[in-house]
């Protein structure tokens, strides 16, 4: 008898995927469940309704002066090879 229920248990447990189990969607979480887009936030909601956005968790991005730079900012699909002495040290 004990032996049936033990046998019992573990085809339960077989029969649970790990993989989909793992898995939490808007399909198998309560109805108030949102996942939403991986995005944070920039700040809070007020009780009124309102939000107020805070200067410290927006992204601030600094960016170097680029005058008289050598370099176009394009990249092209179909690089030509270009030969330099450090690829030409670095072969022998």
């Amino acid at each position: 008898m004990p032996l049936g229920l033990i046998l019992g248990i573990g085809r339960t447990f077989r029969r649970k995927r790990t993989s989909s189990l793992d898995i939490l969607s808007s399909k198998r979480a309560p109805r108030d469940y949102y996942k939403g887009k991986n995005c944070k936030s920039t700040g809070f909601h007020t009780r009124k309704g309102g939000y107020v956005v805070m200067q410290e968790k927006l992204p601030n991005y600094v960016v170097p002066d680029l005058t008289d730079f050598k370099l176009k900012p394009y990249v092209s699909q179909c690089p030509t090879e270009v030969k330099t002495a450090e690829a030409a040290e670095s072969a022998k």
